[in-house]
C-alpha cells in the first residue's frame, strides 16, 4: 500500500492572530512577507514574520490531513481493514498537526507580544513620523539604488533599479536621518550604492497606515482551530 502524500507547500493562510499582526505593525499579512524578502524589516518584525511562516507552513499540515480524512471516509475506498488502518494512521497525523500549529502558534505569540508592548509605550509613535515620501524612496532604494554624478553638469541623483529617480537633496535628507547610507569608495560618476540602513529599516517596519477603527477578528472556520481542552484518548 503506498504511503500518503506529504503536505503541500506553505501558503498564506488566515490565522486567527493575524488581525493582532496586522493591527499592531499597521500592514497586512501579504506585505509584511514581501518586505521580510527584501530585507526591510528589523530584528523584531523580521522574527514575528518568520514565525508567522512556520505557523502558515502548520496550517498547511492540518488542512491536509484533514481534507485526507474526509476523502477517506467520503466512500471512495472500499470498506475493509486497510481502510482501518489508513485512517487511524491519518487520525493520529492530524492529532500531531494540530499540536504542532498550537506550538507554532504560541512561537507567534512570544515575537508577537514584544512588539505590542513597544508600541503601547512608544510616545506618540515616535517624534519625527516617516513621511510618504521618504517611505516610497526607501522601498525604491531597497531594491537597489547608486548615486551617479553627471561629468558635463556635475548634476548628482539616484538612480534606483525600478527606475525611480531620487534627488540629492532628498537624498542628503535621508542620509542626515540616518536612513540611508552609500559607499563612497566607488566613484561617484561610476556610481555610488545607496543602501538602506537599520534605522531606515524599523522607520519602514514602524511606518503605519492612517488609524482606523479596530477590524473585528474574522470568524473562525469550523474545525479549523482546535480547542486547546484536552483531547480524550482514542482505544
Amino acid at each position: 500500500m503506498p504511503s500518503d502524500p506529504a503536505p503541500a507547500a506553505v501558503r498564506r493562510v488566515v490565522s486567527p492572530l493575524d488581525h493582532r499582526i496586522e493591527a499592531v505593525t499597521g500592514h497586512d499579512v501579504d506585505t509584511l512577507w514581501t518586505r521580510r524578502d527584501r530585507g526591510l524589516l528589523d530584528e523584531p518584525h523580521a522574527l514575528l514574520v518568520d514565525r508567522h511562516r512556520e505557523l502558515a507552513q502548520a496550517e498547511t499540515g492540518v488542512t491536509f490531513y484533514r481534507t485526507l480524512l474526509h476523502r477517506l471516509s467520503s466512500g471512495e475506498f472500499p470498506v475493509d481493514a486497510a481502510l482501518f488502518i489508513r485512517i487511524d494512521r491519518t487520525v493520529d497525523q492530524l492529532e500531531e498537526a494540530a499540536d504542532a500549529r498550537e506550538a507554532a502558534a504560541r512561537r507567534v505569540l512570544a515575537a508577537l507580544e514584544p512588539i505590542e508592548d513597544a508600541h503601547r509605550t512608544a510616545p506618540g509613535g515616535g517624534e519625527h513620523p516617516l513621511s510618504a515620501a521618504d517611505q516610497a524612496a526607501l522601498l525604491a532604494i531597497a531594491g537597489g539604488a547608486k548615486l551617479h554624478e553627471h561629468l558635463l553638469t556635475q548634476r548628482r541623483s539616484v538612480v534606483t533599479a525600478s527606475g525611480t529617480r531620487i534627488t540629492y537633496a532628498h537624498l542628503q535628507q535621508l542620509e542626515a536621518a540616518g536612513l540611508v547610507c552609500r559607499d563612497t569608495s566607488h566613484p561617484m560618476h561610476a556610481g555610488q550604492p545607496v543602501t538602506v540602513t537599520d534605522a531606515g529599516r524599523a522607520a519602514l517596519s514602524a511606518a503605519r497606515r492612517p488609524p482606523t477603527a479596530q477590524a473585528p477578528q474574522p470568524p473562525a472556520r469550523p474545525g479549523a482551530w482546535p480547542s486547546t481542552s484536552p483531547r480524550p484518548q482514542r482505544r
